[in-house]
């Protein structure tokens, strides 16, 4: 098994909730890319004792994670001229 496989969505969820034979799993949410956020969704898995949730978000190389991206944060650059005006 290759490691983008690993990080699809199914392989997370089936990591994480375990095997649904028993059990069913739902998406209960689905947040689509906006401008400054990347996709993520909540997955349900169906107990008899209740609903049990998580939130899985996309990260920018494709990978599904529990946890959310870093976010982009503004850098300053600086560039060294030549130090003659033209």
């Amino acid at each position: 098994m290759g490691v983008a496989s690993e990080r699809s969505l199914r392989s997370q969820v089936e990591k994480w909730l375990g095997p649904t034979s028993s059990a069913p799993v739902r998406v209960t949410r689905f947040s689509s890319a906006r401008s400054n956020q990347r996709p993520c969704v909540r997955v349900e898995l169906l107990l008899p004792t209740g609903p049990l949730g998580f939130f899985f978000f996309r990260h920018r190389d494709g990978t599904w994670c529990v946890f959310p991206p870093e976010t982009e944060r503004l850098a300053m650059h600086a560039y060294q001229g030549t130090g003659r005006s033209e």
